[in-house]
């Protein structure tokens, strides 16, 4: 975590020279100590940087682990200044993390989930590869917006997958990438109206719903 700071502190120097429209963000570290979290956290900010990034967690400890840190870190840095969660994770984890301050996500898990035949919808996360999607001439979704979880049954993906196409992946590739900003965009519009908590409770409703009627073993 001090070596994290020595380099955030060289780094804002170096970056000075940088182009207009370029931001740095200083990375808060102390894995899932709250008091080095605190430490590198009020470092940063001492330093200065047009955001924040959280980093160090999704590296397998527990989601719950994971959200406790979060939920401090966020805590303890400017909430004018975006705040960033590096490497996760899944529709859930971003849902939590931006009740608990979080404005920005990187990961790769969709597009990772996606060329291993697992997508993630409205009905929760589905594996095409599950035998009983064999003969389920129905699409991932008949209402997305996406034409690649609209257009193509459920059959056809999963035959890809055991016919090892490379198709199969790309399009649940696209697909999850859909979905992620689709959910997105619902998360900012449900915070500029003043109801996230409402919006995500409602997803999360969904999810359940669906996954008790489908019964995926995903």
């Amino acid at each position: 975590m001090k070596l994290s700071l020595r380099w955030a502190e060289r780094c804002k120097r170096a970056f000075e020279g940088a182009a207009a429209g370029c931001a740095m963000f200083g990375i808060v570290q102390g894995g899932d100590d709250h008091r080095l979290r605190a430490e590198s956290a009020r470092g940063l900010v001492d330093i200065g940087f047009p955001g924040y990034a959280i980093g160090g967690l999704a590296v397998g400890e527990t989601q719950s682990v994971m959200l406790d840190v979060v939920g401090e870190t966020a805590a303890a840095l400017p909430a004018e200044r975006p705040r960033y969660l590096m490497g996760a994770g899944t529709p859930d984890d971003l849902l939590a993390a931006i009740t608990r301050g979080v404005d920005m996500f990187d990961c790769v898990l969709p597009t990772r989930n996606g060329r291993h035949g697992l997508a993630f919808t409205r009905f929760g996360p589905i594996n095409i590869k599950n035998a009983r999607h064999a003969d389920d001439h129905q699409p991932l979704d008949p209402e997305s917006a996406c034409p690649a979880a609209r257009d193509f049954s459920r059959a056809y993906l999963h035959h890809l997958f055991r016919a090892g196409e490379a198709l199969g992946g790309t399009l649940l590739s696209i697909v999850n990438l859909f979905y992620y900003q689709e959910l997105m965009a619902g998360a900012r519009a449900a915070i500029a109206a003043g109801r996230f908590a409402d919006y995500a409770s409602k997803i999360r409703e969904q999810w359940a719903a669906k996954a008790d009627l489908h019964k995926e073993a995903d």
